[in-house]
């Protein structure tokens, strides 16, 4: 297992770039009015704008969600249940990966995806 991504959730998605870019020196990769990602050593950093509509599951802004990336999402999922960790999306193809969520002791959504084999 290797943690892939961490998505910091932003209330200004300007004011949020310039910092991490600006201020901590953070390599731009990408950057869009609801999504920023950093080019780091090893795992990205995205910039998410927090949905501000008062959603029940929406990400308030200053909260964070990692994503871990595991070469077999079935056998992980399985072993998660086995362990009763809450899951909160069953493995699911999104945006091009099979992604599933859960959550951590604490109630942190954890995003983890399956290995993309090299073809």
């Amino acid at each position: 297992m290797r943690m892939k991504y961490a998505i910091v959730f932003v209330s200004d998605m300007e004011r949020s770039t310039a910092f991490y870019r600006d201020v901590l020196g953070m390599p731009l990769q990408f950057q869009s009015p609801h999504w920023t990602e950093f080019a780091t050593e090893g795992a990205s950093l995205a910039l998410h704008l927090a949905d501000g509509g008062g959603k029940p599951d929406a990400e308030a802004a200053g909260s964070c969600r990692p994503g871990l990336s595991v070469p077999d999402l079935a056998a992980f999922h399985a072993k998660m249940l086995e362990q009763r960790v809450p899951c909160t999306q069953v493995p699911t193809p999104l945006f091009g990966a099979l992604i599933a969520q859960y959550l951590d002791p604490d109630g942190l959504p954890i995003s983890v995806s399956e290995e993309r084999s090299a073809r």
